[in-house]
This record gives structure tokens, C-alpha cells and sequence, in this order.
């Protein structure tokens, strides 16, 4: 039926609240018979024949996960009066149709082997993700030890490049400028382009002084003589 929010669910969920569940299993709200023994009849005869005749009602689906589902089931859990007297509403006297044991009642209208098999999932997945973070890490690892076996050395001073370094002097592609001297590193290059960059301003007074020389020492030939 419609519900308030104008939602379709099952016209008990419109009077009792109850946690969605997980996928595949989303049992009814539990039902509780509380047993008081009073004359001839045997409560375990009659609690028999009553999980015998509700079987199809609170009967779960089994996994091989080694847990049972209870989708759209509901779950049915008795006690006795005098188990509760004794032992009080929290210990482990309820027993639920289909289970071979007593439990507290949480565990009775719960489902603790789903419970610890979501969690052996959950334990395996964390396993599996840090083996895999753990692998990311040494794969990452081994490309920079093989980055950095690969850096080039500076034939200068025999420093190893910088990043910056490295990547400035490989090539960029067609049309883009060359880089100079890529065999030497930042400071070294300084020094070189400074280097030729004072040769470059000192060419042209140089050449002057190598020109007038050969003047000179011709002046005292004998054919400066001669021409006299």
C-alpha cells in the first residue's frame, strides 16, 4: 500500500518500523512467543508442531557462504516465562525456529553468521586492497630507482641533473630551439655561455692588435729601406 511519503511498501512497514536490511535480506520484523507452562500440554510438543506448521513463513535461504538468508521472512523466537525469570531478558534463552540452539536476543532475531561472514569479506577485501597498494608501491619504487639509474650526468663537475635540468635538454620536437651544451648542468652551462660570451666582446679588439703587428715588424726591413 501507499505509504505517507506516497511510497509503495508492504502495509506493515507502514505500521511498525524496521531497518531496510542488506540486499537479499530484509526479514519481517521479528515475532517474540513467550511460553508459560500451565497444565497437562508439553511446551516442547507444542512449540514443535507450531515451527513445524510456520516453517514456510520463517524458513531462510541457505549460502555457501555458510549463512542463511531471510528475505521477506519473518523471524519466530520463543522462550519460556521461567528461563526469563531465571536468567533475565538478556541472557541466552531464546530460541529460534530453525536454529539448533539457544541465544541472547539480538543474536536470535539477528543473523550473526551472515554477520561474521560479511565480515571474513570484508577482512579479505582489506587484505587484497593493501597487497595491491603494497604492489602500486614497489612498481613505483622500481620505475624511480630506473629513472634515476637513467639521469644524466653532468660532464663538468659530475653532478647529476636536476629535474628541471633533465627535462630542458630533451628534445622538444620540430622547429624547437636546440638546447646548448645539454652535456653540462645549470651552473656549469653558466659558466660556459659567460665563458664564450667574454670571448665573443674581446674578438674584435683582438684582431686589431694581430693586424697592426705584422706593420710593425716590417717597418726595419730592408724593403722599408729599399722604398726609401
Amino acid at each position: 500500500m501507499k505509504d505517507v511519503d506516497g511510497k509503495q511498501r508492504p502495509m506493515w512497514r507502514t505500521r511498525w518500523w524496521a531497518p531496510d536490511g542488506r540486499h537479499g535480506d530484509r526479514p519481517h520484523p521479528p515475532l517474540l512467543l513467550v511460553f508459560n507452562r500451565i497444565g497437562p500440554r508439553n511446551r516442547g510438543t507444542v512449540i514443535a508442531q507450531l515451527a513445524e506448521l510456520t516453517e514456510r513463513h520463517w524458513k531462510g535461504t541457505w549460502y555457501e557462504g555458510g549463512f542463511h538468508m531471510y528475505d521477506g521472512k519473518l523471524p519466530i523466537v520463543v522462550t519460556g516465562m521461567k528461563q526469563l525469570q531465571e536468567h533475565g531478558p538478556a541472557g541466552a534463552v531464546f530460541r529460534r525456529f530453525g536454529r539448533p540452539h539457544n541465544q541472547t536476543l539480538i543474536e536470535a532475531i539477528g543473523n550473526p553468521r551472515r554477520e561474521a561472514a560479511d565480515a571474513r569479506q570484508r577482512a579479505e577485501h582489506d587484505v587484497r586492497q593493501r597487497e595491491h597498494q603494497e604492489e602500486l608501491r614497489r612498481i613505483a619504487a622500481q620505475h624511480r630507482a630506473e629513472r634515476e639509474a637513467g639521469r644524466p650526468v653532468c660532464v663538468g663537475c659530475g653532478s647529476r641533473f636536476t629535474d628541471e635540468r633533465w627535462k630542458a635538454i630533451e628534445p622538444a620536437g620540430w622547429g624547437a630551439p636546440r638546447e646548448t651544451h645539454p652535456h653540462l648542468c645549470d651552473d656549469c652551462k653558466h659558466q660556459a655561455v659567460t665563458a664564450e660570451r667574454h670571448a665573443e666582446q674581446a674578438g674584435p679588439e683582438h684582431q686589431e692588435h694581430e693586424q697592426a703587428v705584422p706593420v710593425q715588424k716590417t717597418s726595419g726591413t730592408w724593403l722599408s729601406r729599399f722604398r726609401a
